[in-house]
């Protein structure tokens, strides 16, 4: 099975500790952003799980024009530089152009593709050029094995270190599914992270927005772990309902702890088999 640098000390695959990605969904206060990074650096040291910080300076496929979107790269990089200053945390967040790779390269540790944008072979290679560890979130659209075609892009740029985030499969209606084969499939070829609250989203369930059920988010969470995810990405928030991107699907950051404690449970009773 394959393995990943993310950085000096974090690795994600086989003989790897669970790899944990979780922040907000979107930058829309310093207040959410460092209140959430302090409570998961105390998380990572608690649990002593390979944790990294995600949250995305814009937001560029929301459901409407009036969505919120985020500060923009200029301003969300300086917050996201802020985060590691104050706490440590290894960043991760999304391009959604080629231009952004190399911009966003300078302050982040892991470029992550969009789910709609992963098969844009100009963003692909733009960010395997930087160097950066890149992590493809699978489109809602894709069957498993689609996804080799995207990681060989990043690859082509001499970029090994490439993963993939399953989030589920839509078949309209406002609604996705998870295929727990799809671990398997796909982590013959490259490490996978399951994206727990994403995969509960209800796409533009709301109308003018997507809905979520975030309390199936942990039973996803924890299946995806005994299918053999190698991490779990979760969007987590100080209060998700009054949240400006993803409410109805992140999780409150007071019960991230609990989740993860008990996904880092699961993952060890694996190791014994």
């Amino acid at each position: 099975m394959p393995k990943v640098r993310l950085t000096e000390r974090i690795h994600v695959g086989t003989d790897e500790p669970l790899l944990i990605i979780a922040g907000p969904c979107v930058i829309e206060s310093r207040e959410v952003v460092f209140e959430t990074a302090r409570v998961l650096k105390e998380l990572s040291s608690e649990q002593q799980v390979n944790l990294v910080f995600k949250s995305s300076f814009d937001k560029a496929n929301r459901s409407s024009l009036t969505s919120f979107r985020g500060p923009d790269i200029e301003e969300g990089l300086k917050v996201l530089l802020e985060v590691r200053e104050r706490y440590g945390l290894t960043l991760l967040s999304d391009i959604h152009e080629k231009w952004q790779a190399e911009v966003a390269a300078e302050v982040l540790d892991i470029i992550q593709i969009p789910a709609f944008l992963c098969r844009q072979t100009d963003l692909l290679l733009a960010a395997g050029e930087t160097g950066k560890p890149v992590n493809i979130k699978k489109g809602q659209f894709m069957a498993p094995a689609d996804i080799f075609h995207s990681v060989e892009k990043v690859k082509s740029t001499g970029n090994e270190n490439v993963f993939v985030t399953e989030r589920g499969t839509t078949f309209g209606y406002n609604n996705l599914v998870v295929d727990m084969r799809s671990f398997s499939m796909m982590r013959e070829v490259v490490p996978v992270v399951f994206d727990a609250t994403h995969s509960v989203q209800l796409p533009g369930g709301l109308g003018h927005a997507s809905g979520g059920e975030r309390d199936l988010a942990p039973p996803l969470a924890r299946a995806a772990v005994a299918a053999g995810a190698d991490g779990v990405f979760i969007e987590v928030h100080p209060d998700p309902d009054r949240a400006l991107c993803d409410g109805p699907n992140s999780i409150r950051l007071d019960m991230v702890g609990k989740i993860v404690r008990s996904l880092v449970a699961h993952r060890k009773l694996l190791e014994k088999e």
